[in-house]
């Protein structure tokens, strides 16, 4: 077994160590069992007639006081040692090192980390938060038309930003309140901020804040809030060629037709198969014309009704993970209306970059100890070992020039459909006049045309 292997085996074994321990919850019972012996015995001296009684309760009181402190110190301990021998595994395994860089590459881009750092807050619905990072961040970005999270134009910045974190949305859970009433308070508590005064930028976080409270309320298995956003913008995701809406309803006809013992919705005319059969009669016309088959199964399946789980319809009833991917869609594509990405750049960015370090460090470690460097600027000397979902932009190599293009030297299409780069071209070009490299076809180097990739 390799070193990298065994050390992470190392830190798995503690961190199982450390998800069996029971933290601080069995603590906190302890103090609560103290507080209420206290209580307790507090009340009965207060009522006693008799001197002698507060004596007696006094020393009754003692042992088990004593013995649930010592509970307390006991469950700490654990607590404390599990974290201790983690900590040491997590140092033992990735020892820290000073980073393989000379330069910062973003060191010159405060505004723009500021802006990523408020946008990954705001898709987590940490909307306080947000707020207090935005009025205390140097440079803050928001104070600025340029770097703000929206541009001047009302177009949503490419630059900036998740599926939302399942534990930060619990920690932020408040009582139920409906979507308006969380947008409405969003907006007029970020009115306050000098740091966020402008008008796109507060109904960004209004935005946002319907996407958690609609995410919320899929967590809760209610469909309801979401098939009304899905139906508001039918247009748009039409457009896009989404199903959303068509799958919301779906598993909405599904969810109806489980029953009350299942849903736990009211017991009555508008729930169980009755429910999906009227459901299905007022939503489903309009979906023939993309999804004919499939409301054709959800229908026949009414005949295997009794025992669905055993039935050729068994996989489009079930529903174990059907939430999480309804919201998990419906996160792509409202922010996709938005004009950003599914997930937050800021922890695709976080993720791409621990991936990629290690084989960074040991290839710069390699080449210094060889006395050797790569000089190329804006390039790498190796394919960065990212998953696929992380490769956004394809690259582009001169076939001449045998170097990769960049920004500043972009691939350019000659009029006879080869691609070169920019330099390449103004290398090659004699006069106005350009002969391809690679088949006879000549022509003007004003009608090359660059390539977006």
């Amino acid at each position: 077994m390799a070193d990298g292997e065994i050390r992470l085996e190392t830190v798995q074994k503690e961190l199982s160590r450390v998800m069996q321990t029971p933290g601080l919850s069995a603590a906190v019972d302890n103090v609560d069992k103290i507080i209420e012996l206290l209580s307790a015995a507090r009340d009965k001296v207060a009522g006693a007639l008799d001197p002698h009684t507060a004596s007696l309760t006094m020393t009754k009181l003692q042992n088990p006081i004593k013995l649930a402190f010592e509970s307390v110190n006991e469950n700490l301990k654990e607590v404390s040692s599990t974290q201790k021998h983690l900590g040491k595994a997590l140092d033992k395994s990735f020892p820290s090192k000073p980073l393989p860089a000379d330069h910062d590459a973003m060191a010159d881009h405060p505004r723009l980390i500021n802006r990523a750092i408020a946008m990954h807050l705001l898709r987590e619905g940490q909307f306080s938060v947000a707020s207090t990072f935005m009025d205390e961040a140097p440079d803050s970005p928001l104070n600025s038309g340029t770097y703000g999270l929206i541009e001047s134009e009302g177009t949503p910045s490419d630059d900036v930003d998740e599926v939302m974190d399942e534990d930060d949305a619990n920690a932020n859970a408040d009582a139920p309140v409906s979507v308006a009433a969380r947008c409405s308070s969003m907006t007029a508590s970020n009115s306050e901020h000098q740091g966020f005064p402008s008008l796109q930028s507060q109904e960004l976080q209004a935005r946002f804040a319907e996407m958690y409270g609609i995410l919320q309320e899929l967590k809760a298995r209610n469909l309801v809030l979401a098939i009304e956003w899905a139906r508001n913008n039918s247009a748009e995701l039409e457009a896009r060629g989404s199903n959303l809406e068509f799958e919301l309803s779906k598993l909405q006809y599904v969810w109806l037709f489980k029953g009350p013992s299942i849903n736990g919705m009211p017991d009555n005319e508008h729930n169980g198969r009755a429910g999906a059969l009227e459901y299905a009669r007022q939503h489903f016309g309009r979906f023939q014309e993309r999804h004919l088959r499939e409301i054709q199964q959800l229908a026949s399946a009414m005949v295997f009704a009794p025992n669905i789980a055993a039935s050729p319809y068994n996989l489009v009833f079930a529903t174990d993970s059907a939430f999480v991917d309804v919201a998990a869609s419906f996160t792509r594509e409202f922010c996709s209306l938005l004009g950003l990405s599914a997930e937050s750049p800021l922890y695709i960015a976080v993720t791409a970059g621990a991936l990629a370090l290690p084989k960074l460090m040991k290839y710069r470690m390699a080449t210094r100890a060889k006395g050797t460097e790569w000089t190329t600027s804006n390039e790498l000397a190796f394919e960065t070992p990212l998953p696929e979902r992380m490769l956004y932009h394809s690259i582009f190599v001169c076939p001449v020039s045998k170097e990769q293009t960049t920004e500043s030297n972009p691939p350019m299409m000659i009029p006879c459909g080869h691609v070169l780069a920019r330099e390449t071209i103004q290398k090659l070009c004699k006069g106005s006049r350009l002969k391809c490299p690679y088949c006879p076809s000549e022509g003007q180097i004003k009608d090359a045309r660059q390539i977006i990739l």
